[in-house]
């Protein structure tokens, strides 16, 4: 039996980043539970130490939080940033995602942070779902991003969520991204109130075309021998790759028809290129390499940091259509 013929019962990658926060009616409360109150994040001169002695880097700042583990004060990013750089504390965010709730009737998930602080998420699932072809169920979360580590604008995502796999489905849709991003910038504070609206309004139109082009795919038939062809012309080794990446590639090669051919969260939309996708997008989330000790942390990270490869799963398959 192939081990894909087990549902693994995945988490979403969203699930491995923050704490649960269902049952808090406010920003604040989720905030409360995901341990991001009381930062008091702020910008100190920057300094550099040249043979011993301290030198001042002129117009430019470190941002630093109190840490909430230890109360101590804590350096965030690894290089500091220029006077123009406005900070957005966690209770800015909060303001935002209120408004958010308020319009959208969405309820609060998760909140957290990653990469020891310098990103912090709170996600909101949005009420209802939307079914792909009648048989396949998608959730929407909206998910509020900001960096302290100055290389990170505050962002507004959508995330679709198939229920079968917990996949995010993060892809870039005709050209829409289902982003808003707010800028570190003068003003940020009062364009965040003024954008609630616009992220809500890009949301909707991201999942409406996210919708319609997952029901060309899942309307688009597609064997196996097909989907073999399209993964290795796009995933194959290179004629001149060493034993090492040829070894790498076959691995992957393997994984991603095994998953289409074999795998229960297929069932219901096998053989088509929504299959395909879903195929890929479910390797990207819970098999793909990754760096570090925690390699699920790492590969959730990417997930939802980083969506080029889902969308470029989506251009292969949309290519079928």
């Amino acid at each position: 039996m192939s081990k894909y013929a087990v549902s693994s019962n995945h988490l979403s990658p969203i699930d491995l980043l923050g704490e649960r926060v269902e049952g808090t009616f406010t920003a604040e409360e989720a905030m409360e539970k995901g341990h991001l109150g009381g930062w008091n994040i702020r910008k100190t001169p920057s300094f550099a130490f040249v043979d011993g002695k301290k030198i001042a880097r002129p117009g430019m700042f470190d941002v630093i939080r109190d840490n909430p583990e230890n109360g101590q004060p804590q350096v965030m990013g690894k290089y500091p940033v220029s006077e123009s750089y406005s900070i957005i504390q966690n209770e800015d965010h909060a303001a935002f995602l209120n408004t958010l709730v308020e319009e959208s009737g969405a309820n609060f998930e998760l909140a957290g942070s990653i990469k020891n602080g310098e990103v912090v998420f709170l996600s909101m699932k949005m009420p209802g779902h939307i079914q792909i072809g009648g048989v396949d169920p998608i959730d929407l979360s909206l998910l509020a991003i900001n960096g302290h580590g100055g290389s990170m604008s505050f962002t507004v995502a959508a995330m679709p969520i198939r229920y079968a796999c917990s996949n995010v489905l993060n892809s870039v849709h005709s050209g829409m991204s289902g982003l808003v991003r707010i800028r570190h910038t003068s003003g940020a504070q009062k364009q965040m109130v003024a954008q609630a609206r616009e992220a809500l309004d890009i949301s909707f139109k991201y999942l409406e075309t996210f919708q319609e082009e997952a029901n060309r795919l899942i309307n688009t038939t597609m064997t196996q021998s097909r989907f073999e062809e399209i993964i290795e012309a796009e995933f194959g080794a290179d004629e001149d790759a060493g034993k090492a990446a040829i070894t790498r590639s076959e691995k992957r090669l393997d994984e991603l028809n095994g998953l289409f051919a074999d795998a229960l969260t297929q069932e219901g939309i096998r053989e088509t290129a929504w299959a395909g996708y879903n195929a890929l997008t479910e390797w990207a989330d819970h098999y793909s390499p990754a760096r570090g000790a925690d390699q699920d942390l790492s590969r959730a990270q990417r997930s939802i940091l980083d969506p080029s490869f889902k969308t470029r799963a989506l251009e292969l398959m949309l290519a079928e259509v």
